[in-house]
């Protein structure tokens, strides 16, 4: 498997050979691999775990496309990502898809409240978060992030998406990701 990811290339242009996942918890539920482009077909539905072996880069994609103009425009979507990742480089120096893991792993929450009932008493009780429930709260963070950026504003989503991942890859309080990550923990924490 080493050798099939040192020989692809992401957008022809991004190396996935030395990306590496820091978090162990993640590591199961990061893939860093992939094709040329960010586009699986949707051969992971038919398994109950089988986004964990979606490309992290696609799974990107794929949130990109959740609501507003690239809602279901998936080669749009494939676009947006691609210049992101262009302007990533160009600002940071380093692999956009390195970025983009560090991004994940710092806005991904690892705890959460939840509802209980007891007694006709509701009150909230604080869970330790699944690690795909950890991966899917951080990218829809992190697009999110992007979308209430450029929203209203001069900047590009392009240039937004690239300002989220480079801030939430530093682990930046001023990221919309790490904002809502820190604010889950922090409503968690109360709730113990």
């Amino acid at each position: 498997m080493a050798k099939e990811i040192e020989n692809v290339k992401l957008f022809d242009r991004w190396d996935l050979g030395g990306v590496e996942v820091r978090d162990p918890g993640l590591k199961r539920y990061i893939r860093v691999g992939g094709g040329m482009l960010p586009h699986s077909g949707g051969r992971h539905e038919h398994h109950r775990f089988g986004k964990a072996g979606v490309p992290i880069t696609e799974r990107l994609v794929n949130n990109m496309m959740r609501s507003g103009r690239c809602g279901g425009k998936k080669a749009r979507a494939v676009n947006i990502v691609r210049s992101a990742f262009e302007i990533v480089h160009l600002r940071t120096g380093m692999n956009p898809v390195e970025v983009l893991v560090r991004a994940v792993e710092n806005a991904a929450p690892c705890e959460d409240t939840t509802r209980v009932g007891y007694g006709g008493i509701v009150y909230r009780l604080a869970v330790d978060l699944a690690p795909q429930r950890r991966v899917d709260l951080a990218l829809r963070f992190i697009t999110e992030g992007a979308r209430k950026m450029s929203f209203g504003n001069l900047k590009s989503i392009e240039e937004c998406l690239a300002d989220v991942l480079i801030l939430a890859s530093r682990g930046d309080g001023r990221s919309h990701a790490v904002q809502r990550r820190n604010e889950m923990e922090r409503v968690a924490l109360a709730s113990r």
